[in-house]
């Protein structure tokens, strides 16, 4: 069982039901131990109305004469007890008519139980007399008949104990396990869009209480080091573009110059190179803290976007063809959706981008746009090696890069999805549908953003 709740209600009913089987088990016992003591007593209460009846000489009573004296008290009381006499040195010297003949069997100790065939079980009480021994029983049917009806209502109710206590602790334990709810749905709503966000705390100091204000510890801790790292990253970009602008200046004036050998002339070349992709991850990332901080403002419009898909196809097709790469459009349905198409595009070269360079010359990339239950999904195939599943998602973190390739800055998927998100979107890496390559897919509801 997986739910803490559920296991916390089996835990209450079973406890719960186990309580009330003991007690049961208890009061049964005691029941039926006061109900024999009962039957002992009236077989007492028997022997006291039968010594009187024998006299003062019942030691030289002949076998008739204690006949002729109980008979009558014996046939009276035939219906609850069944007596019989011994003589030391003579045996049995008189057995009621109930008995039928038999013999009540002769155990060790006062008081036991004996069963006697055609009659059933009997209470039997001993009462001695020098020289004689009385025998009086009293049957247990009525007390097992008692015994039976009381295990007949402690299986009802058992069974009905066994269902409100599981009702009971299904409700007890979910209104205990409210505050853990209410943190689980607190904490799986706090990202890096509103670090601000806290749990609850209740005013009341328990284990829980305790729980949700070390929770919010680490969150205050998170946030902090977030936000040092966002800033730390914003300020190092925006540092950056100044000496790397001054140091592209400095470069290309040398080049301009002339003069240079030509080993010299290709390190200059190279260094523009190295300055121009430093720039452009500068860019990137000053890009990303932005968008982390909510700080880039979308210029949005309602729009079909075939036409954007169309526009940015031919300049596709352009790059797909200089590296023998064939590209293919499917722009399948017609719908509008609220999107800034500079950004949008910007979504599409970095998808592009990546899907050519793990793509084999000969091959195909496929831009796929269609509207599906309010949601506008364009997805980009390549038939490149493709990636495996438990890295699917990692892609789209920093500077990790598809495949083997070292080419571009490692921070295409990462700001595609910042810019999706910005958008309200998701987007997603799976399988392509042909069975090769990669299939990166993103999303974007079709009603305008809030």
């Amino acid at each position: 069982m997986k739910s803490i709740g559920i296991r916390l209600a089996f835990w209450y009913a079973f406890a719960s039901t186990a309580t009330f089987a003991a007690l049961f088990l208890g009061g049964r016992y005691y029941l039926e131990k006061h109900a024999i003591d009962a039957l002992e007593l009236l077989n007492a209460a028997e022997f006291e109305q039968i010594r009187p009846r024998l006299g003062p000489d019942y030691a030289k009573l002949s076998a008739v004469e204690i006949e002729e004296r109980l008979r009558e008290t014996t046939e009276y009381a035939s219906v609850l007890f069944y007596i019989e006499i011994h003589r030391r040195g003579t045996g049995t010297v008189f057995r009621s008519s109930n008995l039928k003949g038999q013999s009540i069997p002769d155990k060790l100790g006062i008081h036991y139980n004996s069963v006697v065939n055609g009659i059933g079980e009997l209470r039997v009480s001993e009462f001695i007399m020098e020289p004689m021994e009385i025998m009086i029983a009293t049957s247990k049917r009525q007390v097992r008949g008692v015994m039976k009806a009381y295990e007949q209502l402690f299986v009802g109710l058992l069974l009905v104990m066994l269902i409100a206590s599981s009702a009971v602790g299904y409700g007890l334990s979910r209104l205990a396990l409210q505050p853990v709810r209410l943190i689980q749905e607190t904490a799986a709503r706090i990202n890096s869009d509103n670090l601000g966000e806290r749990i609850p705390v209740p005013a009341v100091h328990d284990e829980i209480s305790n729980l949700a204000r070390l929770l919010n510890e680490m969150f205050d801790r998170i946030e902090v080091a977030f936000n040092q790292t966002r800033r730390f990253t914003a300020e190092a970009s925006h540092e950056l573009k100044t000496p790397l602008s001054l140091v592209r200046l400095q470069t290309e004036k040398l080049a301009l110059e002339g003069g240079l050998k030509p080993a010299q002339e290709e390190a200059v070349h190279m260094a523009l190179e190295e300055i121009a992709r430093l720039n452009q991850i500068t860019e990137e990332l000053l890009f990303l803290s932005r968008a982390e901080s909510q700080a880039v403002t979308l210029q949005t419009q309602l729009q079909d976007p075939r036409m954007m898909l169309e526009a940015f196809a031919i300049d596709a097709r352009v790059l797909a063809e200089s590296r023998g790469v064939k590209f293919i459009e499917r722009l399948e349905d017609v719908g509008n959706v609220a999107i800034d198409g500079k950004w949008i595009r910007q979504v599409l070269l970095n998808l592009l981008a990546n899907a050519l360079n793990v793509s084999p010359r000969g091959g195909q990339v496929t831009l796929i746009s269609q509207f599906r239950a309010k949601t506008w999904s364009v997805a980009v195939e390549d038939e490149g090696p493709g990636v495996p599943v438990e890295q699917r998602e990692r892609i789209f973190e920093r500077f990790v890069r598809l495949g083997d390739s070292s080419s571009g800055s490692g921070l295409g998927l990462a700001i595609s999805r910042s810019i999706v998100g910005l958008h309200r979107g998701s987007i997603y890496a799976e399988a392509a549908l042909n069975g090769r390559g990669l299939r990166v897919v993103f999303e974007i509801p079709a009603n305008p953003p809030v």
